[in-house]
Order: C-alpha cells, then sequence, then structure tokens
C-alpha cells in the first residue's frame, strides 16, 4: 500500500477502488441477466465448477454462447476504445479526438465492407484485418491532417474527421446497395452490438488488443513531453514522427479490435478519455490507467442497461451509446469545458 500511496494521490485512489468495485458488480449483474431463466446464483455455481450446475446443458450454453462472451467483450471494447481515444487526444492534443469522431469508425467500417463485397469474408480473422486496414487509412488521413494544420484550432480537426466519416460512409453506402446478401450481412452489425459476440472471437481479438496497450503503454512518456509542443520534444530526444507513427500503429490495431467485435460503437472512447482527463490531466501513463477503467465501466453499464430497456428484446448498444453520447457531448462543450476549441492554440 505504501508503492500505491506513493504513486497516487489520495482522490485517484478513491477512484480507482470506486471504479473497480463498480466493475465488479457490472461484470455480476452482465452475467446474471439476459437470455435465459438462470440468475446470479445458478451461474456463480456453474463458474466455480459446481458438478450439477456443469451438467445443466441449458445453463452451460446460456453462460458460455450468450453470457459469458457478451461480457468479456464488453472489456476488451470499452478498453480498446478508450485508450485509442486516449493516444489521438495526446498525439493532435485535441480534447475531442476519439476514432468514432475523426472518422477512424467509419474507415474501418470501409475496409469491413470492401472485405465482405469482394473477398466473401466472414471470419473473426476477416474482420479484424479488414476493418484494422480501413483504421489504417482512417488514422493515415487523421494524422495528416492533423499534421498539416499545425497549431490551428482543434475544431479544425474535429470538422476534418466529420467530413472524413462522410465520404467513407458514403463510399461504403454505395457499394453495399450495390449487394443484397452483404447488406444483410452488414445491416445488424453497423448498429454496434455485442449480442451476437462469440467466446472464440473474443479470444482471437483479445491478444492483438492486448499488444495495442503494450505499445500504448511504451509510449506514454514520450507523447506526455510532447504535450509542451514538438519544438520541446525534439529538444529532449523525442522523434515525433515515429512516435506520432507508433500512435497510429496502436490505434489501429485498438480500434480494429472494437470493429470487429462489436460494430461501430461511438462515444465511449471520447466520453472515457474525457472523465480520465479530469482525474489526471498531466501524466499520460495514468491517464491511459483511468481511461480503460471508465471505458469498461460505461460499455458494460450500457451494455447492461441495452438488455432491460426493451424487454424481451434487446436494444443495440451502439445505439443506446449514440442516443446518451451526443447529450452529453453538447453538454460538456455548452459548458465550457472545451472552450479551448474556439481558439488557435
Amino acid at each position: 500500500m505504501k508503492r500505491l500511496d506513493s504513486t497516487f494521490p489520495g482522490y485517484q485512489q478513491a477512484v480507482l477502488v470506486a471504479g473497480g468495485a463498480l466493475l465488479l458488480g457490472l461484470l455480476a449483474v452482465s452475467m446474471s441477466t439476459g437470455a435465459g431463466v438462470y440468475g446470479a446464483v445458478e451461474v456463480l455455481h456453474y463458474l466455480l465448477g459446481n458438478q450439477l450446475a456443469v451438467a445443466d446443458e441449458k445453463l452451460a450454453m446460456v453462460v458460455e454462447t450468450l453470457r459469458l462472451p457478451r461480457t468479456l467483450a464488453a472489456l476488451v471494447v470499452g478498453g480498446s476504445l478508450a485508450i485509442a481515444a486516449s493516444l489521438l487526444q495526446s498525439a493532435t492534443r485535441n480534447p475531442l479526438a476519439e476514432p468514432g469522431l475523426l472518422g477512424v469508425n467509419a474507415g474501418a467500417v470501409l475496409g469491413l465492407v470492401i472485405g465482405l463485397i469482394f473477398y466473401g469474408v466472414e471470419s473473426t480473422r476477416g474482420y479484424l484485418l479488414w476493418s484494422g486496414a480501413g483504421a489504417l487509412l482512417g488514422n493515415l488521413v487523421v494524422l495528416g491532417i492533423g499534421l498539416m494544420l499545425g497549431q490551428a484550432s482543434p475544431l479544425k480537426l474535429i470538422l476534418a474527421g466529420v467530413a472524413l466519416a462522410a465520404i467513407f460512409g458514403g463510399l461504403s453506402n454505395f457499394m453495399l446497395l450495390s449487394t443484397r446478401v452483404a447488406l444483410e450481412q452488414f445491416r445488424f452489425w453497423n448498429l454496434g452490438s455485442l449480442s451476437a459476440t462469440r467466446l472464440d472471437a473474443v479470444g482471437t481479438v483479445t491478444p492483438v488488443a492486448l499488444l495495442g496497450l503494450a505499445l500504448a503503454g511504451l509510449l506514454c512518456r514520450q507523447l506526455t513531453l510532447m504535450q509542451m509542443g514538438d519544438s520541446q520534444a525534439r529538444a529532449l530526444g523525442i522523434h515525433t514522427t515515429w512516435v506520432r507513427l507508433s500512435v497510429l500503429v496502436a490505434s489501429t490495431l485498438l480500434t480494429a479490435c472494437a470493429i470487429s467485435l462489436a460494430g461501430p460503437v461511438g462515444f465511449v472512447g471520447f466520453l472515457a478519455a474525457y472523465c480520465a482527463r479530469l482525474i489526471e490531466p498531466v501524466a499520460l501513463l495514468r491517464q491511459l490507467l483511468f481511461s480503460t477503467l471508465f471505458g469498461m465501466v460505461f460499455l458494460l453499464a450500457a451494455d447492461v442497461l441495452a438488455r432491460w430497456l426493451l424487454q424481451p428484446f434487446e436494444l443495440p448498444v451502439g445505439t443506446l451509446l449514440a442516443a446518451l453520447g451526443a447529450p452529453a457531448l453538447i453538454a460538456i462543450v455548452l459548458r465550457g469545458g472545451f472552450r479551448s476549441l474556439l481558439a488557435v492554440r
């Protein structure tokens, strides 16, 4: 505990403890609600290896096919989007940056559409590959625009991201309208949902997400120093171009993982990274820790809520997050949290 005390201030420790407790509670709720008649006690017995519970084939199907995959997927997707948003915010020095708002999600969707139509992609690995290629394209364009804008207002980068998302979205829709089979396969996925996630898909994506997380951790010191400006960072021996290229790779891996599992889920990364900045405004390593925790909590809470609202039916979590995230973004801007967006930095 002494080591923790020397590393984190008291209020940050309180946030970590409260957030961890909330996450554990949401995990329990997620595993005990949803399709099937089994509650928390039966699921707990199954997870603990109780012989009677393990022998129940229906209980095994509910846990291993329905509840456990989507619960684990919520952790992977929420954490990945949150880390990607924190990296993009630091690399572009833009407090609004996140894959959804900058058009990176739309690029991942375009890549997947190309894979569906021209290559008949059906596997999780195929989804990961093609959505990763599209996310890479989106990231390249976004970071390229950021470099061209230089010290211009961050609002300009957001507007460029909106335009980029519109272009990618238009291309995706044009290609889908010409192929009915791909349109049917794409339509539900595009809403953003965890309901159809398979356990093997989570297992395929998780190592890639961990690789992106490891790369993000290695970049924390350099990105923290780059917040002072590129010239000061170079004077300290930081190769800013290589750092941004590494951010591009890490955010691409993380975005591709999230998109391939859940579709284009928006606002989770932005909200998680924003809350993390409130808790730790300077040190990026701590920001990533809090952002990951908040991303997992937000997406898991939204997924549980999506299961409850329209019982016995289910609301796609991407739709719910859009309905909740957009007003939150507007409220933050109107409140003055991003007043610097209107000024040249």
